[in-house]
């Protein structure tokens, strides 16, 4: 009996020092991606943003987007899924690693066993029970090549990849919740310009109507002036739909109706805050991007799965043993002489599966491959992303100059046409398209200044925001 304790130890203790893995060494893939950020994107915008350790909270400058966003963070059903499927892989991951520890358990058995008369050499029927309490290990395989230990590591990297899936879109989340909250801003002032320029135009039809009646305004005029304030008014009934529709995106993102006071009246563009990036850094920025990450954890997933498939060439090596009494009576379970033992190991190696185990093999180096592919993709379109992203933040200043320029001269050519048609020199026709071209104008800068305010949370997702 000593004699196989001490072997079962000994095997326990090889199997737990000699537990390498069969996976072939991790190495990260080469970012397919320039050394530095298109010179239009990167050098050229020397106010490109940093946003590696900029927490959203700070992002964020206005209290009120502030709050929707922990709302979004609290309530925002789709981040619910992802703070699960990081429980469900958790949870993948300790039962993975369970099995590299041999399983305890404790059983109670009675056989009881009635052999008729003809069956045995008295001729009289016999009634035989048997009594029996164990405390065993049930197949614990020995991890001699690495097969479970593999396994693991497959499952431990599924795990943090899940995590980093959950990072990735709580990211997402805080950059839609910017997003929603500044179209709405963008569409209540859009519709508080149509409802002044409707009032603009209906004291206008007033006075073309007054003129007309009295003779020194044409019928043409009249329904000219007529048709300006029905689309106004059509504007003013289209900008209130968009409203409503932007505050019920806002309200699914924060995952419950918004209180008015937490919903922005006008378009600000100062709520955020970015600081400076020097340009060129795309390497380090985008390895730490939450969903490249996450994609890394997957490609080391598919690496450590190898092992285990290369391991099921060699033997694999389990050990059933057990200890506990036995007795024909139950009350001599416990007596002297009643011990009972058993020590089953086992050894087993594959020797014809007809291509079964190489066909396992080359399964999982393809989806190492393809993991790989997966990550060069990630990498790629994360710095089609900030590149595309830094490029348009590099024009959007220029373009809100613009902007603000045409406004300013849109107003003073609306003025000029309205005193020039007053003195009779101008027609009606010529002021309403300085009518237009004004309304276009003011529309416009507040669609610029939406994409300027929006493309600064779009930076800060793209380049990982929040890293610490």
């Amino acid at each position: 009996m000593n004699r196989l304790r001490t072997l079962a130890l000994a095997l326990a203790v090889l199997g737990a020092s000699a537990c390498t893995t069969l996976a072939p060494d991790y190495q990260r893939p080469a970012a397919p991606v320039a050394a530095s950020w298109p010179a239009s994107a990167g050098e050229r915008d020397a106010a490109a943003a940093v946003a590696a350790d900029l927490a959203w909270h700070e992002f964020f400058e206005d209290e009120r987007l502030r709050r929707v966003v922990e709302l979004a963070l609290a309530h925002n059903r789709d981040l619910r899924v992802a703070a699960l499927n990081i429980e469900q892989a958790r949870a993948q991951y300790r039962i993975q690693r369970a099995e590299q520890f041999p399983a305890l358990g404790l059983s109670a058995s009675q056989n009881a066993q009635r052999v008729p008369g003809d069956l045995n050499a008295s001729g009289e029927s016999m009634l035989s029970r048997q009594y029996g309490v164990s405390l065993g290990i049930a197949s614990w395989e020995l991890d001699f090549f690495g097969r479970v230990r593999s396994l693991r590591d497959a499952a431990l990297e599924q795990y943090l990849a899940s995590e980093e899936a959950h990072r990735s879109a709580r990211l997402s989340l805080v950059a839609e919740v910017g997003g929603a909250w500044l179209q709405l801003a963008a569409d209540n002032e859009r519709l508080e310009l149509a409802r002044r320029t409707l009032e603009t135009r209906r004291k206008g039809l007033e006075l073309t109507q007054a003129s007309y009646e009295a003779g020194a305004a044409s019928a043409l005029e009249l329904r000219q002036s007529q048709g300006e304030m029905e689309r106004a008014r059509a504007d003013v009934a289209a900008f209130g739909a968009r409203v409503a529709r932007a505050t019920n995106a806002l309200a699914l993102l924060a995952g419950q109706p918004l209180p008015d006071a937490l919903l922005p009246v006008r378009l600000d563009t100062t709520v955020t805050r970015l600081a400076e990036l020097p340009a060129g850094l795309p390497g380090e920025v985008l390895v730490r991007r939450p969903d490249i990450v996450a994609a890394e954890h997957r490609l080391r997933a598919a690496n450590a799965n190898i092992g285990a498939a290369r391991a099921t060439f060699f033997p694999r090596i389990t050990l059933t043993a057990a200890t506990g009494t036995a007795s024909a009576e139950l009350g001599g379970l416990f007596e002297s002489g009643s011990r009972a033992w058993s020590f089953i190991p086992q050894l087993t190696l594959p020797i014809f599966e007809a291509g079964r185990l190489a066909a396992n093999l080359d399964v999982a180096e393809v989806r190492r491959d393809i993991a790989v592919a997966e990550y060069e993709r990630s990498i790629q379109g994360a710095f089609r992303e900030v590149a595309d992203a830094l490029a348009e933040r590099a024009t959007l200043g220029e373009e809100a100059d613009a902007r603000q320029m045409l406004l300013a001269a849109a107003r003073e050519s609306h003025r000029l046409s309205e005193a020039r048609y007053r003195a009779g020199v101008d027609s009606f026709l010529v002021l309403l398209d300085a009518q237009r071209t004004l309304y276009g104008a003011e529309q416009e800068l507040i669609a610029t200044r939406l994409a300027e305010a929006t493309n600064r949370i779009t930076v800060y997702k793209v380049l990982g925001g929040g890293w610490q």
